[in-house]
């Protein structure tokens, strides 16, 4: 099962809104097969695992371990436990089952229903980490939040003055970039579009052309804007308050922006409305790059789900140097969420750090 999950991950960027899906084939205890979901709309896991037998009859009576549960209704594909059932597959392990309306156990059903022995639960917590982006987007229609920011040792983005450039190093910017390729909008408050100018976009590009998109609650950004400028490159959205005048955003949907006018002008309020838009659109991660009033926003709002942290190795004081949440904050620690550390690398100088939210907490459940 751990090495389906491993399969698993080459999907990344490839397969959303489906989930990475790896899948191994195991005979009289020797692997005669593996595969996983390359791309969307291409075969899924279980399929390309049985396409990669060269002698299709060694998979009657084999044991598939598959990392999320084989789909049992058609959409780009024909189901998985068609192509399960009619190879003689003798027993099935899913690592966890699919919460996705038309399968939610159908899957595991048809298969029993057809002779073949199941089970569930093999490496459940690894296989939950690696779906948590599509688990979330199932269950609570909405998509997986990552934040990011550069900051120094001391927490700070930037100095008293306002100088940020740059706290992280060339190969800490060349990960933002990859990332960045990852992922299905990339979001930034309207202060951060007006003051830093940047485009957005994944240089070199990714395999996902993710949508820019603006909280604009105080400041529009200006059709001279790089984000503007490049709407030919990577789409814009920009998001307002109810009360913003149509003539104030005219401009911007001329050069071809959308507008998503929201139905308030509360920040969390807003970003709640965002998410559950961007859920219906079949986005699965996004992620927010600032400034500190936005991911304020987002985290007052409980859905920061992960970050992504390159601490350089600076200290620059100042009470009223910037950190890189803002907003509200909390009064008590317990009532702050709980990360736990996912992953660190050291990049030259920086320490790269991601963490997520507790697993009870981050699955829309």
């Amino acid at each position: 099962m751990m090495r389906a999950i491993d399969l698993a991950v080459h999907g990344r960027g490839q397969v959303e809104p489906n989930p990475m899906v790896g899948c191994v084939l195991v005979k009289d205890g020797k692997l005669i097969g593996e595969g996983y979901h390359r791309r969307f709309g291409g075969p899924h896991a279980e399929v390309d695992a049985l396409r990669s037998i060269a002698d299709r009859s060694l998979a009657r009576g084999a044991t598939a371990f598959v990392t999320l549960e084989p789909c049992c209704h058609t959409g780009k594909t024909p189901p998985c436990t068609a192509a399960l059932i009619d190879a003689g597959v003798g027993r099935v392990v899913a690592a966890i089952a699919d919460p996705f309306p038309q399968v939610n156990g159908g899957g595991l059903a048809q298969l029993r229903q057809a002779g073949i022995e199941t089970e569930v639960g093999v490496c459940e917590r690894e296989a939950t980490k690696l779906c948590a982006p599509y688990l979330k987007r199932v269950r609570s229609k909405r998509p997986w939040v990552i934040a990011k920011w550069a900051m120094t040792l001391d927490g700070r983005i930037a100095t008293i003055a306002g100088d940020s450039q740059w706290i992280s190093g060339e190969v800490s910017r060349g990960e933002v970039h990859r990332l960045r390729g990852l992922v299905d909008a990339i979001i930034v408050g309207g202060g951060t579009a007006t003051i830093d100018d940047p485009t957005l976009t994944a240089r070199p590009p990714g395999p996902r052309l993710a949508t820019r998109i603006v909280v604009a609650n105080n400041r529009l950004p200006s059709v001279a804007s790089r984000l503007v400028q490049t709407i030919g490159q990577a789409p814009l959205m920009v998001v307002v308050p109810h009360q913003v005048y149509p003539s104030s955003v005219e401009p911007l949907t001329a050069a071809g922006a959308e507008i998503f006018r929201c139905g308030t002008s509360d920040p969390v309020a807003m970003i709640n409305e965002l998410l559950e838009e961007l859920g219906k659109r079949q986005m699965t991660n996004v992620l927010v790059e600032g400034g500190g009033g936005l991911l304020g926003s987002f985290l007052s709002a409980d859905q920061i789900d992960e970050v992504h942290a390159y601490v350089g190795m600076r200290i620059v004081g100042g009470a009223e140097s910037p950190g890189p949440v803002a907003g509200n904050g909390f009064r008590m620690l317990v009532d702050s969420p709980d990360f736990e550390i996912d992953h660190v690398q050291q990049f030259d100088s920086d320490v790269y750090i991601i963490a997520r939210k507790r697993a009870e907490k981050n699955l829309g459940t």
